[in-house]
């Protein structure tokens, strides 16, 4: 596979969703795992988005006000808000309790180069789809503004079917729990509130968000039949266990501890002592009343 320079990898980038990430380091080099052309094409296994008269497009519509109401708890929006910064270096710092680990490109290489790689190969999978359908975003379409301002400009340019955001946090998180299969609760949690918080933030539609996820983990499956991907794959769970197994093994990289006591909700957030219903304490579902 030939190597791109990241300016390219930013125009694909830009018909998938913002570039304000991926693009800090001009000379990195992201060798993709496959072509555009090589991924399974969204146009013939999965429909365009619902007609504005069909009972999908309702479910949309309720959905959003669902997000407004969600703008309300502002924990939640202040998750949504960091989330819509696009791009790798959000993952990393937005999924790092869930992984249990930090990840960086100095520390953790081999683990850093898997994500990077793997995840700029999976959001090639929407460009077609993005050029064809043009959908118009919901806050477009109710004239209201969004959790982040600065950013609908552009994103009126930008189809909003399927989404990119949740393509991203949903093939990273099932990168990751690859790599860390004890914390897959967790991570993917998490990366289902990634791609959920498109709705809060009001950029996105839920059928954007579930064809996206379904479009991800198609991509995901194809990396796995890239003898290179799977090579790198090995080298980055080698990584995460010698670390695991000898923090001091790697300079910055450090495990984050998760005591036994702790319990997470379903999203993948920490549970208080208050928190009552269904919470997840060392690896099983407990219901508290």
């Amino acid at each position: 596979m030939k190597q791109s320079r990241l300016w390219m990898l930013a125009a694909i980038l830009a018909i998938c969703g913002n570039v304000t990430s991926y693009a800090q380091e001009e000379e990195q080099v992201v060798d993709a795992y496959f072509t555009t052309d090589e991924m399974p094409d969204m146009m013939k296994f999965l429909p365009g988005p619902p007609d504005s008269t069909s009972v999908a497009f309702m479910n949309d519509v309720a959905r959003y006000y669902w997000g407004k109401e969600m703008r309300k708890n502002p924990e939640r929006a202040d998750q949504a808000t960091r989330d819509a910064v696009y791009g790798l270096p959000t993952i990393l710092t937005e999924f790092e309790e869930a992984f249990g680990m930090k990840i960086s490109e100095e520390d953790t290489p081999e683990i850093y180069k898997v994500l990077l790689e793997g995840t700029a190969t999976c959001d090639s999978i929407c460009t077609k789809p993005k050029k064809k359908y043009k959908r118009r975003r919901p806050f477009m379409v109710f004239n209201e503004q969004t959790l982040t301002p600065d950013e609908e400009e552009s994103l009126r340019g930008n189809g909003s079917y399927p989404s990119g955001h949740t393509l991203l946090g949903w093939s990273s998180a099932l990168l990751m729990m690859e790599i860390n299969p004890d914390r897959a609760t967790e991570i993917l949690a998490r990366g289902y509130r990634y791609g959920e918080n498109r709705l809060v933030v009001g950029a996105h539609w839920q059928s954007d968000t579930d064809a996206a996820r379904l479009a991800a983990s198609a991509a995901y499956a194809r990396l796995h039949t890239s003898e290179r991907f799977l090579e790198q794959m090995k080298k980055a769970r080698a990584e995460y266990q010698a670390i695991k197994g000898d923090p001091s093994a790697v300079r910055s990289a450090t495990i984050i501890e998760h005591p036994a006591t702790r319990a997470y909700r379903l999203d993948g957030t920490p549970a208080s002592d208050a928190t009552q219903g269904i919470v997840i304490e060392g690896g099983k579902k407990v219901v508290r009343k």
